[in-house]
C-alpha cells in the first residue's frame, strides 16, 4: 500500500510509471479473477485504491506546475 507522503515526493514521471505498473497489475488480477485462479481478493482493493491515490497526487503537481506558454 502507498502512503500519500511518499506518493507527494515523487516526480510526475516516477507517479505515472508507478500507475502503469499498478494498471498493469491490476489487469492481472482481473484476469486471475475471471479465470477462478485469484487467492488474494483483498489485492484488488488496495490495488484500485493506490491507482486513485496517485492519480489524485499527479492531478494535484499537474496543477501546481506554472503553465508555459
Amino acid at each position: 500500500m502507498l502512503k500519500p507522503g511518499d506518493l507527494r515526493t515523487m516526480t510526475v514521471d516516477q507517479l505515472d510509471d508507478e500507475l502503469l505498473k499498478l494498471k498493469k497489475e491490476q489487469f492481472n488480477l482481473r484476469f486471475q479473477r475471471a479465470t477462478g485462479q485469484l487467492q488474494d481478493v483483498a489485492r484488488v482493493r488496495v490495488v484500485r485504491r493506490d491507482i486513485a491515490r496517485i492519480c489524485t497526487v499527479a492531478r494535484q503537481k499537474r496543477a501546481a506546475q506554472p503553465k508555459s506558454k
